[in-house]
Formats: structure tokens, sequence, C-alpha cells
């Protein structure tokens, strides 16, 4: 199933997307409407968007790392100002001249929670959503925390909808830019797994409903230049497109 917010008549709503019908879920039974009829606003509200890094092994090679395989997952947080919704701009800052896409799986947490099983963690997912951890690679030290290459606004594309169902062990990411394949990986090639994740992140903070887990990115990351369109896909979840453009 996928969960969408939108606007409709000044109202906001939370509905389910079903054949390019949404029918809201807080309403009782009710006639759908066209989506194209309605506004769809960003699916997620989170209080915290906690992302993994080094979570593919050939990602990590490609960035120099000898030791493609971290003892645990490395996290950090990205601000909430860092969401842009499906179809906006990536704005390229001015202090940064290598800004790269991340092409990722994001995971929706769907009730608060504090040190989960990984056996368990399937009870706290809402749903996925794709999502592209854009950064500025060359303002990200090879050593210590990443928090100004990864924070900047727009810095965190994300898609219109939440998929409740999605099969991780079959579903392949895709990132195109300008219609040219640059990605392209199987989620199962993760190192550590959503629910390994989940164990890890809860035991050192608690989640909350609608917050956000972003599990890393395939090898292939590469520059955004002004004017180019980035598409990021997960099989059976779908796309967010965003536009590059410079900083003004």
């Amino acid at each position: 199933m996928k969960l969408i917010r939108y606007e409709f008549l000044g109202n906001v709503r939370q509905g389910k997307l079903v054949d390019n019908q949404v029918y809201p879920v807080d309403l009782g039974p009710s006639f759908p409407l066209p989506v194209s009829e309605v506004n769809l606003l960003m699916p997620i509200e989170p209080t915290k968007i906690i992302a993994v890094g080094l979570n593919y092994a050939q990602h990590a090679r490609e960035l120099g790392i000898a030791n493609p395989r971290p003892s645990e997952p490395v996290i950090f947080i990205k601000p909430n100002t860092t969401l842009l919704k499906n179809e906006g701009t990536i704005l390229l800052p001015k202090q940064s001249v290598h800004v790269e896409f991340e092409g990722e799986l994001g995971v929706v947490i769907s009730k608060k929670c504090k040190n989960v099983k990984r056996e368990n963690a399937k009870e706290f997912i809402l749903g996925y959503i794709v999502a592209n951890d854009v950064t500025a690679r060359d303002l990200q030290p090879k050593q210590g925390q990443w928090t100004a290459c990864k924070a900047f606004d727009t810095f965190l594309p994300v898609g219109s909808c939440i998929e409740t169902d999605l099969d991780l062990s079959t579903a392949t990411i895709t990132t195109r830019v300008n219609n040219v394949v640059r990605q392209h990986e199987p989620l199962r090639s993760m190192l550590f797994s959503v629910e390994e994740l989940i164990e890890y992140i809860s035991a050192i903070m608690t989640l909350m409903p609608g917050d956000v887990i972003i599990t890393g990115t395939p090898p292939g990351v590469g520059k955004i230049n002004p004017g180019d369109i980035i598409e990021v896909s997960i099989s059976g979840l779908g796309t967010v497109i965003s536009r590059a453009a410079k900083e003004m």
C-alpha cells in the first residue's frame, strides 16, 4: 500500500494511492480523487533523519576506504531542513564545487521504540521511501564527522509516497543522471540489514513515529552539475526526481 500526504481544497490529509486514485484514510468511506487533482506533499514529517554511511562495500572502496566493512554501522544525522519534495530543485551551495548524488532506501518508523531487537524490528516499520542523500564531497573530511557536507538545505530529496509492502530481497536501486544509469544495485547488497540498523540505532536513541533511517548508497556516486536531472528509483517503490541548480 502506498501512503501519501496531500492537500485538497486547502485541507491537508493522509491518504493512500491506488491506481492513481487518492483515498483519504481519515474520513471514513468516501469517493476517491484522481491524483492529478490533489497537491502531493512531503509524505514524512520526521523528528529526525538518521543516515547510514558505508553500507555497501563497493561504495566504501570507491571512496578509498581499505576495509569496506566497518565493525558496526556508521551513522550521522541530517537535519529536517535538508528535505526536498519530489520534483524539487537541489541547490548546489556556494561553499562547494563538487556535489554528488547518493541514491538510497529510506525506512520510516511507525511507532515510538527503544532497544528493539532485530527479530522484532519489522513491528516498528511503517514502510519505505526512496531518497537521495546529496553530499558536498569536497567538504567531506577523510576522517571525522560528516555533518557539514550532508546538511545543506535541499540535500535530501524524497519520493511522494511511503510503500508499506516492499520485498527488500528482490528490490533494486537505480540512479539515473540525465537518463544515464549511474547506480544499479540490489538492496540485498547492504552490509547491515534494515533490521540490524534498527537494532543498533534504537539502542542509542529513541525512535519516534515518522522518523526516517536512510540506509546507505551503492557504488557509482558522481558529481551533480547545474541543470542535471537526477532520478533515484527503487523497484516496487517509486522514483524521486530532482533538478540541480546553482545557489544564487
